[in-house]
């Protein structure tokens, strides 16, 4: 008997050179939490641990063509969007999701990378408001990229709980903002939908990830393709961050996080 053909899930992003994020990091999450992952790469960075040197738009009719192959042969079960560079690429992308309406749309909206280089033209992120968040399943902003959505700063729980609300308005079913950014004691994730607030507590760990995001937002789409409902793809992805940051190593010369169960 051939063996059962495994959940599939693709990620949209950009590639990185050094392993850490990105398409990489999707596909070594995928892969993780035992899904088949399929990637169409948006941009090309020269990166490492270290910061990210050059960025490369890849041209929208490849995009597109690399879109059309992955649909056209594969029952796709989440789509997990990341760096996405440019207004064009992000309406692009926006315009195909709401053509080809896949079961699960997780959005990430990369902005800015840990190292502090723009991974998203400012012009992108009205783009990505207006068209590809309101398609969002789960969209799955850090603190600072609330603020560039929302145009405000968040301070406080109670900003967050604000900032839930308003980017819940945008359009998304469901919001997870990442505290990581945030200086309470412990990381607190906080989860909204329909329901109301889900809190996600682990303790601060004395390490700076890189990937973490992406890794984040892949396992949650990948927790999706295996047929968990949203909270508890939610819960178990940040689980698996959590541990695979606990064991975080340092090649070259900056944190890459193990990918481990």
């Amino acid at each position: 008997m051939p063996p059962a053909t495994p959940p599939i899930a693709l990620t949209i992003a950009g590639s990185d050179s050094g392993g850490g994020a990105g398409i990489q990091a999707d596909l070594k999450t995928f892969h993780a939490r035992e899904v088949h992952g399929l990637s169409v790469i948006a941009a090309i960075t020269s990166q490492n641990t270290r910061g990210v040197t050059a960025v490369h738009t890849v041209p929208l009719k490849h995009i597109r063509s690399q879109i059309d192959a992955v649909f056209d042969d594969f029952p796709i079960g989440a789509v997990k969007t990341g760096m996405l560079g440019s207004a064009s690429v992000t309406r692009l992308v926006a315009k195909e999701m709401s053509t080809r309406q896949p079961a699960w749309l997780v959005v990430d909206p990369v902005m800015i990378s840990t190292s502090g280089a723009r991974l998203l033209d400012e012009d992108a992120v009205e783009a990505m408001v207006e068209e590809l968040i309101p398609l969002a399943d789960i969209l799955t902003p850090n603190l600072p990229e609330a603020e560039a959505l929302l145009g405000r700063k968040l301070r406080s729980p109670k900003d967050y709980d604000k900032a839930g609300e308003l980017l819940l308005e945008l359009g998304a079913t469901a919001v997870l903002l990442k505290g990581g950014h945030a200086s309470e004691r412990e990381v607190v994730d906080r989860y909204y939908d329909a329901k109301g607030t889900m809190e996600l507590r682990h303790p601060r760990l004395a390490i700076e990830g890189h990937g973490t995001g992406c890794t984040l937002a892949s396992a949650i789409a990948a927790e999706l393709a295996r047929g968990h409902a949203p909270r508890s793809a939610v819960r178990r992805a940040v689980g698996y961050v959590h541990r695979a940051l606990a064991r975080s190593y340092r090649p070259g010369g900056g944190p890459v996080h193990v990918l481990g169960h």
